[in-house]
Order: structure tokens, then C-alpha cells, then sequence
């Protein structure tokens, strides 16, 4: 049974801090744990920031930094065993322990990549035209998934951080919008995106 939005409010508000009753807590897990998708949506809108703040103490770059909130949404909505690994308290300190976790990972394997790339520093010319011939194919790729896949009420946003490549910042001052909610609706276009790429949504 879909939750009401009273009810949702309730139950995050008590995940996240602890303060509503036994019975509002148990339904809230039931559905985070499930992975209902106002449960989801919520947990997203209500905790980028604090997933924010965990990633950038850890990695400084802003691209970087926007990929890995992503990231861990992404992986919120996709692993089950993830979310029952949540078993009530503060949702945000849950959060922020798997944010800063995967945000060491990714700059261990970024200080991995620069020294293999270090060892290798002048590609070859066919390494050159292979990567050359990758960018092309995913030019390609983004301009079918904007013509076959993407809402027209996301396109905006789908040219301004993905084709123009503008931070979330830039990003939302030029189209007039809150920077979270531009990041909420880059999230939903990446979920898009990846399933288009993965698992071969394509016309």
C-alpha cells in the first residue's frame, strides 16, 4: 500500500532522528527496505546534502564530488542488501558512513589510474584513434538516448550538465531553477541513462 505524504514525512523524520514511535519506524524500514519509490525519492531529497558533505571531505574535485552522490544513490536503489543494512536510528549517519566509504574508494582507484597513467604517459597513435572512436560512440549514445529515452521536462538539464558540461551551480542559476532540484532531476536522468547503457533499453 502506497504511503501518504504525511506519513512519509513522519516516517523520515523519525528514521533520521529517532523521534516518532515504534510503529511509524517499523513502516518506514518495511518500505526503505523494499525500496518503495516515495520512500526512495524522499531519503534522496531529504539527505543530498548530508551525502554531499561526506563525499566532500573526502574528494575535492566538484564533478567528481556530484558523480559520487550519484553514485550512492544509485547504489541505495539498486542493492537491497544495502538498505537492510540500514536497521533504524539516524538515517544520516548511516548515510554518511557509506558515502565517506565510497568516496575512499573511488580516490584509491583515482591514485591507482593517474600512476598507471604515469607509467604511460605518450599513447600510441592507435591508442589516440581508439579513444577518439570512444568518444564518438558516446556522443552517439547520448544523442539517442535524448531523442528515444529522455522526458521532454528533463531536457534542459540534460544539455546543460551533460552535452555543455556546466557544474550543478552554473547549472541551476542559468536555467532559474534550486540547485537541488536540478540535482534531483539529474539523478532521475542518470537512472535513465544507466539503464539505457547497462541493461540495453535501447529502440
Amino acid at each position: 500500500m502506497p504511503l501518504s505524504g504525511l506519513h512519509m514525512a513522519s516516517m523520515t523524520a523519525g528514521a533520521a532522528g529517532g523521534g516518532a514511535g515504534p510503529g511509524l519506524d517499523e513502516a518506514w524500514l518495511r518500505a526503505f527496505h523494499a525500496g518503495e519509490r516515495d520512500c526512495l525519492e524522499r531519503c534522496y531529497r531529504d539527505q543530498l546534502n548530508t551525502v554531499d558533505c561526506a563525499v566532500a571531505a573526502v574528494v575535492a574535485g566538484a564533478a567528481d564530488r556530484e558523480t559520487l552522490v550519484h553514485e550512492v544513490f544509485f547504489r541505495l536503489l539498486d542493492d537491497e542488501q544495502l538498505r537492510r543494512g540500514f536497521r533504524g536510528g539516524s538515517l544520516a549517519s548511516w548515510l554518511r558512513v557509506v558515502a565517506r566509504n565510497q568516496a575512499i574508494d573511488y580516490a584509491r582507484r583515482r591514485r591507482l589510474e593517474v600512476h598507471v597513467a604515469d607509467d604511460d604517459a605518450r599513447p600510441s597513435d592507435a591508442g589516440a584513434a581508439y579513444d577518439l572512436e570512444r568518444q564518438m560512440d558516446a556522443r552517439l549514445t547520448l544523442e539517442r538516448f535524448r531523442d528515444q529515452v529522455l522526458p521532454r521536462k528533463w531536457q534542459r538539464v540534460f544539455v546543460a550538465r551533460f552535452v555543455e558540461q556546466q557544474d550543478q551551480s552554473a547549472a541551476a542559476r542559468s536555467l532559474g531553477m534550486r540547485r537541488t532540484t536540478l540535482a534531483y532531476q539529474e539523478y532521475r536522468i542518470r537512472r535513465l541513462l544507466r539503464r539505457y547503457v547497462l541493461r540495453g533499453d535501447r529502440q
